[in-house]
């Protein structure tokens, strides 16, 4: 009675360290909410990514059939701005439009979001800018891999997490911008590298080459 009761499992796909649910994984997750009365949410923000990952076995129909509320990121995969979110679950559909509004959330000029991803679906766009980011997140692993370095955890998506030296990262942090995950030691630590749709081969190629 004193503790808050727990009504939504949130997840993300692909997480925030670069995993991808695999199909059965998020089979077994959504019966458990749906045996203990949980609604299940997925932040998409980076689905172009783990729909197209190497490793992907789930196909964007039956993830929508697994969760009661998703969205696809459109803003991290080649849209100016602006979500699409999916509502599967009627009981989370009424009153939806209200709540948008009441939390100043309903846009006056929303059909220009809507109009971006009628062009990220036309011709498979939307995966192909997922597969050019992932594509460039590969290639960078694999020189990172050919230097000498590992991984905090396996590279499967745009996002991949080296661990390198100190000094290596303070050399270059001075010419790239990237984030500083975790301290693995006192010489060695993980960073977070992320590539997208528009990143360009030869800057995949000017980093790996400043690792030697």
């Amino acid at each position: 009675k004193h503790m808050v009761k727990p009504r939504l499992v949130f997840i993300s796909n692909s997480t925030e360290i670069g995993s991808i649910y695999k199909k059965k994984e998020l089979e077994e997750l959504s019966s458990f909410c749906k045996k203990n009365g949980l609604f299940l949410y997925l932040d998409g923000a980076r689905l172009g990514s783990a729909l197209t990952s190497q490793e992907n076995d789930l196909t964007l129909s039956e993830l929508s059939k697994l969760v009661d509320i998703f969205y696809i990121g459109g803003t991290k995969n080649g849209a100016l701005l602006g979500e699409a979110i999916i509502i599967n679950n009627n009981k989370l559909k009424e009153n939806f439009r209200f709540h948008l509004k009441q939390k100043g959330a309903l846009l006056s000029k929303g059909r220009v979001i809507g109009i971006q991803f009628l062009e990220l679906f036309k011709d498979d766009l939307f995966f192909e800018l997922g597969k050019h980011a992932n594509l460039m997140a590969s290639k960078l692993a694999e020189g990172i891999k050919k230097s000498g370095y590992k991984f905090l955890t396996k590279p499967v998506s745009n996002q991949i997490f080296p661990i390198l030296p100190n000094k290596l990262i303070e050399k270059l942090n001075k010419r790239y911008g990237f984030y500083g995950w975790s301290k693995i030691d006192d010489k060695k630590s993980a960073i977070r590298l992320v590539t997208s749709w528009a990143t360009k081969e030869e800057f995949v190629d000017k980093f790996i080459s400043e690792l030697k």
